[in-house]
């Protein structure tokens, strides 16, 4: 490290992020590198890989849970889903940010004591999200804007958490979005994936896609996707670099020498 890294590090400290991970194909996606570009370090604990991992808060400044394609329910299957809740109230008790997406969102807000289930339908693909009052007051998400499409993939849903603000909704889903005192936000759709991204999730969920949404859906979504994604990825890095400023992580000019932490 050089002497200037060095009393940047001592000056500022290395912000270190914890993130959950549940399947290889549900990374951080355009997260990844607003996060790097804030000089952030990153350990994924990845699930798929270690399902007994029994990762702790110490020594880290905030919590990322991605999405995956488990069910609240389905905890004597997947018993990490357990460790994830205890760790999901560890730090809502220290108050340490948290980011829950998809079924990060739903996670944090059982963790919150809201109930989840499934949804009146699976929402696949892109869908407009509708900002309430209350999202189009909010920093991080009036990015958004009033209303826009963003990119979907669940067929369960979370209650909305007693004492959380209400941000977003759906046609199909009326909780899409909500903060929780000031650094604590679940969401429910995908606003970090990018073209690749939904390629793969169209491949590898094909068969689910065409039950629940007919044969012709992939190659709409292929044309919506191509429609969209360039506009979605402006938002995504509006609103998630308000939500990392909420967080205190500003972007830094200066370099810091330094490993990116494990990877996926």
């Amino acid at each position: 490290m050089t002497d200037k890294a060095q009393k940047l590090a001592t000056d500022e400290g290395f912000r270190r992020i914890l993130v959950v991970q549940h399947v290889p194909y549900e990374p951080l996606g355009t997260l990844d590198a607003l996060l790097r570009a804030r000089k952030i370090r990153i350990r994924y604990v990845n699930f798929a890989r270690n399902p007994e991992a029994r990762p702790d808060l110490d020594g880290y400044d905030a919590l990322i849970v991605l999405g995956g394609p488990m069910n609240l329910d389905q905890q004597e299957r997947h018993p990490h889903l357990k460790t994830e809740l205890e760790l999901l109230a560890a730090a809502l008790a220290r108050g340490t940010p948290v980011l829950g997406i998809c079924l990060g969102a739903q996670l944090l807000a059982h963790a919150l004591g809201a109930a989840v289930g499934r949804n009146s339908a699976k929402e696949l693909g892109w869908h407009e999200v509708r900002l309430t009052p209350a999202g189009q007051g909010d920093g991080a998400l009036q990015q958004l804007g009033p209303r826009a499409p963003v990119f979907h993939w669940h067929g369960d849903t979370f209650a909305l958490p007693s004492g959380a603000e209400h941000l977003a909704e759906s046609d199909l889903c009326p909780n899409q979005a909500f903060r929780y005192g000031k650094q604590t936000y679940g969401l429910q759709f995908h606003l970090e994936v990018d073209a690749h991204l939904i390629d793969r999730w169209l491949r590898l969920h094909a068969r689910e896609l065409a039950a629940t949404r007919g044969a012709e859906a992939a190659q709409l979504i292929y044309r919506e996707t191509e429609a969209w994604i360039a506009a979605s990825q402006q938002r995504s890095e509006q609103v998630f670099g308000q939500l990392l400023h909420a967080f205190g992580w500003r972007h830094r000019e200066a370099p810091l020498h330094m490993g990116h932490g494990d990877g996926p």
